[in-house]
């Protein structure tokens, strides 16, 4: 896979002197719940603020936000305003539940069934913030546009750590296509997010897109479709033109070669510590 700096400067798109690089801040504050303390402690421990702080750095922004984890009074959100980023433990708390103990079928590590969702939340919502700080014009629903982003930026990690992210973010929306015989309400399509089955083929579909080959997998084993994949190139050209025309003139290149340049991932075969399991009620 061509690298994202060589395939914008072949591009032609102008670099933006307005807004500066590195303006993320980041904050691990306290957990509310006792429960949610040994996420804090991994998540610091690993550094993930820190590594998404500094990944973000090439984007020039107009302000300064920040990136943050924080309690949410038992509800699993992750949203954006003006100010930043805010990912829930209890959302995060609910992908840690989610890791496999062993590797999948299909080749999921554990580790990467915890960073893939992990680091696709803090990026679908940096993409929302960034279409507001940015005044950048989504045709469409916006909550796609946001998943787009994410999968862009993913697939621009080194060739095995962006398969590693997708495959970890795809294990993630799986669980409702195992189970077909449940229906699904109804409302679910009324929502403003695709329902998890479509995110899952919409992101399998944007990967095989940027790289056939990296990708030729989904296709090969039927998690994608012949039917979507013959049109995936078109669909993953669609996004990289909007996001060179839109998002790049407000990117430090230089900086984003040395970012990309970089390893983030742990060693695949690293384990993450088992999820404490919450404590009886009495």
């Amino acid at each position: 896979m061509a690298s994202l700096a060589l395939c914008l400067a072949c591009a032609g798109v102008p670099s933006s002197t307005a807004g500066e690089p590195r303006q993320i801040d980041i904050a691990y504050l306290p957990p509310k719940e006792p429960q949610h303390q040994p996420l804090f402690e991994l998540l610091k421990r690993n550094r993930v603020l820190e590594k998404l702080q500094e990944f973000l750095g090439p984007f020039r922004l107009p302000q300064r936000v920040l990136m943050k984890v924080e309690g949410c009074d038992g509800i699993a959100n992750a949203f954006y305003n003006e100010e930043g980023v805010t990912v829930c433990y209890e959302y995060l708390d609910e992908i840690w539940a989610n890791v496999p103990k062993e590797v999948t079928p299909e080749g999921v590590t554990p580790v990467d069934a915890l960073a893939g969702p992990l680091v696709d939340v803090f990026l679908h919502e940096f993409g929302h913030l960034a279409f507001k700080l940015l005044d950048v014009p989504v045709l469409g629903r916006e909550e796609d546009a946001a998943d787009q982003f994410s999968a862009f930026l993913m697939l621009h990690f080194g060739p095995d750590e962006a398969h590693r992210l997708i495959a970890g973010t795809a294990y993630s929306f799986k669980p409702e296509l195992q189970s077909p015989q449940t229906p699904i309400d109804k409302k679910a399509f009324s929502d403003t997010h695709g329902t998890p089955a479509q995110r899952f083929y919409n992101l399998l579909c944007t990967a095989y897109g940027a790289n056939a080959q990296l990708f030729q997998g989904v296709v090969d084993k039927g998690y994608l479709p012949v039917e979507r994949a013959i049109w995936c190139d078109d669909e993953y050209r669609q996004v990289a033109h909007a996001f060179k025309r839109l998002i790049v003139p407000h990117i430090d290149m230089a900086l984003a070669k040395e970012v990309m340049a970089m390893k983030w991932l742990p060693d695949p075969g690293v384990r993450p510590p088992p999820r404490p399991q919450p404590a009886a009620a009495k």
